[in-house]
């Protein structure tokens, strides 16, 4: 059961000018369920992504990379579910680029201008007659406000689609972000099996589109973890269609550069969380937060330890307040020169250890009360520095094991 997360409403969901989306049914993998998705961008659209930091990385994840670095304008990104056509070898690479050429010839564009994207089981190769037999369906249902279908249309053991929208008014004109994302398991930071779209019709300068999703990035998928695994397909994807009217965004530091960034981040983080929320049975939602430190890199390094930990996983589906597990793990967590005396641990507002040690005044009926919650911040204080950071992970339950045994089922 997804914690504190429902279902995107369709009509909360806002168009993106320059975009459209068609579903469609290809049976991939199963029959009957929305598994082939087609972006649709205008001609003059920016587009940027990231990918995932695992060396066996997935067929599409390199033609996407490849694609992009041709720089020739991309005009449709196709995305399956139920095979990630990872771990196919050469024949995992033709097909993802014949199923571009597919797509190409019905456009009339170059195959170099469509991003493919998988994501599904490892290991099996990609059934690209079924695929290219469901394009011209997907397209025939290409609308703009086919966000909430794409949401799904992308989904694995996902138990809810994800999908958010907002608007931000900047120098006098408003502008339309609208985001979707995927992914329940095989998650940890440098990316996941995640899969990412993010779309605004702002006009900004291309060559800022690139550092700004990988900006993007690393303030909201690089920090949710569920399980450590790294997946072979991560992908989080940018598109700027430049549609608002707007003046066009030249510094990203300036003062609308900076208003778009902080709205493109407050979706990103959303749907960031939302992959946390709907974390492969997943009944707590934890954030991590590690103050203190000399630099933010290292209070990742304590909060990725924290999140990684099995033992403190199952503890918080447990509702048991055993949190010397928390202080071991900030304790392996590779600081060598970490002081524990100088360490503060709070489970929400209950001060659990003080200077390394157990809070005299600590009573673990507090701390029971506060692991019952659905929704648990843990703040660790490092007593290093001014540096701080923040990671969103989930617990382990029974489930976790259930789904993953029964995957390929």
């Amino acid at each position: 059961m997804p914690v504190n997360l429902s279902a995107p409403v369709a009509s909360d969901l806002l168009p993106v000018a320059g975009v459209r989306i068609g579903v469609a049914e290809a049976g991939v993998r199963k029959l009957n369920r929305k598994d082939l998705t087609v972006f649709l961008l205008d001609e003059g659209a920016s587009v940027a992504g990231v990918f995932t930091q695992n060396r066996f990385c997935a067929a599409p994840v390199q033609v996407s990379r490849e694609h992009l670095a041709a720089n020739q304008g991309i005009r449709a990104m196709v995305i399956n579910t139920g095979n990630a056509n990872a771990g196919t070898g050469a024949q995992g690479l033709d097909n993802a680029r014949a199923t571009c050429a597919a797509l190409a010839a019905t456009l009339g564009v170059a195959p170099t201008q469509i991003l493919p994207f998988s994501t599904g089981v490892i290991m099996e190769q990609l059934p690209v007659e079924r695929i290219t037999a469901a394009l011209p369906a997907a397209l025939a249902d290409a609308q703009a406000a086919h966000w909430g279908r794409a949401a799904e249309g992308i989904m694995t053991t996902d138990t809810l689609p994800k999908a958010y929208s907002r608007q931000v008014e900047i120098a006098g004109k408003t502008i339309t972000i609208t985001g979707i994302s995927k992914g329940a398991g095989m998650i940890r930071p440098n990316m996941a099996t995640m899969l990412g779209f993010l779309a605004t019709d702002a006009a900004i300068d291309p060559a800022l589109v690139q550092p700004l999703v990988k900006t993007l990035a690393d303030g909201s998928f690089n920090r949710v973890t569920i399980d450590g695994d790294t997946s072979t397909n991560d992908s989080f994807v940018l598109v700027a269609t430049h549609q608002a009217g707007n003046t066009p965004i030249t510094s990203l530091s300036s003062t609308e550069g900076q208003a778009l960034q902080a709205a493109l981040l407050e979706v990103a983080q959303k749907l960031a969380q939302a992959i946390v929320r709907d974390g492969e049975g997943a009944t707590k939602f934890i954030t991590v937060r590690v103050e203190g430190g000399q630099t933010a890199e290292e209070c990742r390094q304590v909060a990725y330890a924290i999140t990684h930990s099995p033992l403190v996983k199952t503890a918080f589906y447990a509702s048991d307040p055993n949190l010397g597990r928390i202080l071991a793990a900030v304790g392996y967590a590779g600081i060598a020169d970490l002081d524990q005396t100088k360490i503060d641990l709070y489970l929400d507002d209950v001060h659990v250890a003080v200077n390394g040690g157990r809070n005299p005044a600590y009573q673990e009926a507090d701390g029971q009360r506060v692991m019952q919650q659905a929704e648990i911040t843990v703040r660790v204080l490092l007593g290093r520095g001014e540096a701080q950071d923040t990671v969103w992970t989930c617990d382990f339950s029974h489930e976790y094991v259930t789904i993953n045994a029964d995957y390929r089922s």
